[in-house]
């Protein structure tokens, strides 16, 4: 028996409000039906200032989209998500005090499970898929303050990294501190790290330099983002073997990769020597969904009962730890 399994990664970013399948409207890359997968990643932006009918219309499409699991964090763009920005907006003459809990209560509820989506919030979760691979990955949807949009933090706060890993100049207030190699698979981000991807019209390099020290240390097969619409693509970084490098010195060197799509992706990505960095933004700079989403295929570990999050899948469900509310539950398919 061979110790990883080939799974299919359908990877998307930055639809806000785009409905895959208006043929009038979209290019052929974003027509139904999009290919199958076996994990569906939606990393933020789902709509363009948030609402409840936003969410319901973005369930809706992703139910139509055939993965086995459906993981999906919010990006800066999907306001009433993000409780702490909603209650300091909040006008009361024009908004419904009770957005927040809304539209938690949408992508968590009825809804999203007949979609079979799982909203994720920061921090770390174990799945097990029916073919038997398994994978740990880190979500967050925060991203440096640009504008008064949500989930924001200050370029001189490190949420991503423990104190000894944050830089000199910067402040730690990390809740859910990305873990080191080989703590991770995957890592799903709403924004990039510093300088992979994270290139503005202007020429501007606006991705996170905590971000980039927390991916370095980590070194996940995959680490996949949005956020920045002009950059999307992917690169495969290769890391230096000297693993107490941190940052940009930890980078031995950075390969362009194509699309394959709507075929997948191959890529033998050697785990703790490489990851796969990809910006899977849809829509372009003017907001026009003309990019395609991402379809990769990696070689993931095989689950074990009892391993790294407690009991797995039996009888066709997905076993789900969630690391910071030690809390498992079995979501049936």
């Amino acid at each position: 028996m061979t110790s990883t399994i080939p799974t299919k990664f359908l990877i998307l970013s930055d639809t806000h409000n785009f409905a895959f399948g208006d043929t009038e409207k979209v290019n052929e890359p974003l027509r139904h039906p999009l290919p199958k997968a076996d994990v569906l990643l939606h990393c933020g932006d789902l709509t363009s200032v948030g609402g409840v009918p936003a969410y319901k219309s973005l369930l809706r499409v992703l139910g139509n989209i055939d993965a086995e699991l459906k993981l999906v964090i919010a990006g800066n763009r999907d306001l009433d998500l993000d409780k702490r920005y909603f209650g300091a907006h909040l006008d009361e003459e024009h908004e419904d005090p009770d957005g927040h809990k809304k539209a938690i209560e949408v992508m968590k509820g009825p809804l999203a499970k007949a979609a079979g989506v799982i909203y994720l919030e920061e921090g770390l979760n174990t799945f097990t898929l029916k073919n038997g691979a398994k994978f740990t990955i880190y979500t967050s949807p925060y991203t440096p303050e640009f504008c008064d949009w949500g989930f924001p933090y200050e370029r001189n706060e490190d949420r991503f990294n423990p104190a000894q890993h944050v830089a000199s100049d910067v402040k730690c207030i990390a809740k859910n501190p990305v873990p080191d190699f080989p703590g991770i698979d995957i890592m799903m981000t709403h924004g990039p790290p510093e300088d992979i991807l994270d290139w503005t019209y202007n020429g501007t390099s606006v991705g996170c330099r905590a971000l980039m020290r927390a991916v370095s240390r980590a070194r996940p097969l995959l680490h996949c983002f949005g956020l920045i619409h002009e950059a999307c693509g992917a690169k495969m970084v290769t890391w230096k073997d000297d693993k107490t490098k941190i940052g940009a010195d930890a980078i031995e060197n950075q390969t362009s990769m194509p699309n394959a799509y709507p075929g997948p992706s191959k890529l033998p990505v050697k785990f703790g020597k490489e990851t796969l960095m990809v910006n899977a933004s849809i829509v372009n700079l003017k907001y026009k969904p003309t990019n395609a989403p991402w379809l990769v295929e990696l070689d993931l570990r095989r689950g074990t009962r009892g391993s790294l999050g407690g009991e797995e899948s039996v009888s066709g469900s997905i076993a789900f730890h969630h690391s910071s509310g030690g809390v498992e539950d079995n979501l049936k398919e």
